[in-house]
């Protein structure tokens, strides 16, 4: 199978059955032959994505239809943050979310220094946010290795072995994320 059929193949997966079991494949296949270069692509790394698989067996590092499970990068202020929430009319009214600072430290490792965490409500008129943050107390350093990175896909490793697999939000801005 070549680069682009790989890929394709992926995508489609994480789009209508990310349960599949040819995921894990398919991302080792891609990370060997699409390695992700930070120092020529940093821009891309900037968005919305959709977590639609992960190597992990908690239950908020998996995909599920009626959530939401956010990550939202702002690289050139030095920010990000993990979001869940509910999917579809109630998505606006609440949410848990963890905030951090991020930094590129090579060209496929990306520093996380989570900052604050709780539940983040609906924005009011004038742009203020309901939500009840607690700052968090990070014990350990904290970084993911982004393996494949492009316009629509983003596969990483977390410091703890998870392996992330991420399609961008086209529908979702920065702006609504961050004040």
């Amino acid at each position: 199978m070549t680069v682009p059929q790989t890929r394709d193949q992926l995508v489609e997966k994480l789009q209508l059955q990310p349960k599949d079991s040819d995921i894990p494949g398919l991302v080792e296949a891609l990370e060997a032959e699409q390695a992700a270069d930070l120092n020529q692509d940093m821009e891309r790394l900037a968005g919305v994505w959709e977590l639609r698989w992960s190597s992990s067996t908690q239950p908020w590092l998996k995909q599920a239809p009626w959530l939401d499970n956010l990550q939202v990068l702002d690289p050139e202020r030095g920010r990000g943050c993990n979001l869940l929430r509910l999917r579809g009319p109630l998505a606006a009214m609440a949410g848990i979310s963890v905030q951090a600072d991020i930094r590129q430290l090579d060209k496929q490792r990306v520093e996380v220094l989570f900052r604050r965490g709780g539940w983040v409500g609906p924005q009011l008129p004038g742009g203020q946010r309901l939500q009840l943050l607690r700052e968090v107390k990070q014990s350990f350093p904290a970084w993911l290795d982004i393996t494949v990175l492009d316009q629509q896909l983003r596969i990483c490793r977390g410091n703890a072995g998870t392996t992330f697999a991420l399609l961008r939000r086209e529908d979702l801005q920065l702006s609504a994320f961050f004040e």
